[in-house]
Formats: C-alpha cells, structure tokens, sequence
C-alpha cells in the first residue's frame, strides 16, 4: 500500500527500498485482520420467544425493552458494548 501510494506520488520506487525507508523511523505495517464470523445460528440450545411480536408502540412505560450486545476491537483490546432501551 505504501509503494503503490509513493507511485501514485510519482516516485519510481520498490518493494525493498519501501521497506528499508519505513525501518528508518521505525513505520511498522499493519497487516487488516480477515473478517471472521461470530454468530452460530446452527445450534441446538433453546431460543427466546418473541413476545413482542414486532409491537413497537407499548402502553405504558417500563413495559417493553429492546437490547442489543456487540463487541469492538480498540488499541487496548476488546471493549463490550451493551445497549437497552425502553420501547415507550
């Protein structure tokens, strides 16, 4: 990436002299991670019911929540998200 874009620059440079020019101020590259599934849909382990039944407009609040988790990579490692909302 660095190459192509020092080329896209101008400069009639290599893969190796890219290399020894990022030693110089110590420029490390990051390799961009696979993507990798996290979800198991196929499983024999018991589901919630679906009480809502896609009724997002409760009578009264403190009745109907909505959830939500995730997970997300930062520079000092993985940090929880973790959202509920009442619907009302």
């Amino acid at each position: 990436m660095m190459m192509k874009n020092l080329r896209d620059e101008g400069f009639e440079i290599g893969r190796n002299k890219t290399r020894r020019l990022m030693k110089q101020p110590q420029v490390k590259v990051r390799q961009k991670r696979k993507y990798k599934v996290t979800t198991d849909s196929k499983h024999n382990l018991p589901v919630a019911k679906n009480v809502l039944i896609r009724e997002f407009s409760p009578s009264a609040p403190n009745r109907d929540w909505g959830t939500d988790i995730s997970y997300l990579w930062t520079q000092e490692g993985w940090i929880y998200l973790a959202v509920a909302i009442d619907l009302n």
